[in-house]
């Protein structure tokens, strides 16, 4: 990947919550809710990030945002101008001038909004708060951005409640787009919503990529979601990024097992087409306690005592593919389909 097209790069980045007991709060220990992850993401793209719930997705794309601060890392993002900068460096003020180029989609299209504010004054705030707009011109815009999310213009007075969840969801992908921003994390943006609106929600989504040159870190647990909207697919296990390749090497030719496991359980549209159902034993890991070596070899069938005893490298496997395992070159790997 050549540098010059990448617009977000993430190096080693970490975020530790301390764990405090007693009567004086004393740090007793840490979560690693995000253990050493480096990713990057080009101009236009669209990073998938899939996991189960609780390794870390969430975190890492706020940490991204630094709506979290990280405990360690970097976090290098090309700004509206060209010029690269490190949000993990950078004081209040000058963070405040960058978060129009950096904006978040929330899971929950009802809770995200507020219900005492109309769809003019939660689409225009961004607006207000950055400077871009007021008055006539505010009301303007906001018109636009709501037909540009596939809204009624003259619904600027409503309340939430007076819209459905898709519907909700569209205006909060309109407060996102306000401030013409490049890179937009969406977390779990469709999850909360009936299939028939998600596919609309997914294809508003790559329409206003196409539109506006976003770049997208999309966090999800489907993997049909997930294989639809992303260039690549990052995969992540207690807090650690354990695979990333192109969607379709990634979905076709997974080297970790854990990968594996994961697409075994996507479900298919055609009967005819089945999979060889791969069910872990064990719990998931404790991130404030995690195993020794790799942190998925407790659960892992093809674990040995070098699993046990040794973390794996991060390496590249392939083009562009991306795997920590250690045997990542020897095992042959079931991808998401098997006719």
């Amino acid at each position: 990947m050549d540098n010059h097209d990448r617009i977000l790069e993430v190096e080693s980045l970490k975020k530790y919550f301390p764990i405090k007991k007693g009567f004086l709060k004393r740090i007793v220990g840490y979560v690693k809710a995000v253990d050493d992850v480096s990713l990057s993401i080009r101009e236009g793209e669209t990073l998938g990030l899939v996991g189960e719930s609780g390794c870390g997705k969430t975190t890492l794309g706020r940490c991204i945002l630094r709506a979290i601060e990280p405990s360690e890392g970097t976090v290098r993002f090309k700004t509206r101008v060209g010029e690269t900068v490190d949000v993990t460096e950078l004081e209040n003020k000058e963070l405040r001038k960058i978060r129009r180029d950096m904006q978040l989609i929330f899971q929950d299209p009802y809770s995200s909004l507020n219900p005492r504010m109309t769809v003019l004054n939660i689409v225009g705030e961004p607006l207000i708060c950055n400077g871009i707009a007021s008055g006539s011109e505010l009301r303007e815009r906001v018109k636009e951005l709501m037909e540009l999310v596939g809204l009624d213009k003259r619904h600027l007075e409503r309340y939430p409640h007076a819209f459905s969840g898709g519907q909700r969801q569209r205006i909060g992908i309109a407060r996102a787009i306000a401030t013409n921003p490049k890179f937009i994390v969406c977390d779990e943006a469709v999850s909360a919503l009936d299939v028939s609106i998600q596919a609309q929600i997914l294809n508003l989504l790559q329409d206003l990529q196409k539109r506006l040159n976003l770049s997208y870190l999309f966090i999800s647990h489907d993997l049909g979601v997930i294989q639809h909207i992303s260039n690549r697919v990052g995969v992540m296990y207690v807090g650690k990024m354990v695979e990333m390749a192109a969607t379709e090497e990634l979905f076709n030719n997974p080297k970790h097992p854990y990968t594996e496991a994961l697409l075994s359980a996507k479900p298919m549209p055609d009967p005819r087409m089945k999979t060889k159902r791969i069910i872990l034993q064990g719990e998931v890991a404790n991130p404030a306690k995690p195993p020794s070596g790799c942190y998925f070899h407790p659960r892992c069938k093809y674990a040995t005592e070098l699993c046990k005893r040794e973390m794996p490298v991060w390496s590249e496997v392939g083009a562009g593919h991306y795997v920590a395992c250690h045997y990542a070159n020897q095992l042959d790997l079931q991808g998401a389909v098997v006719q």
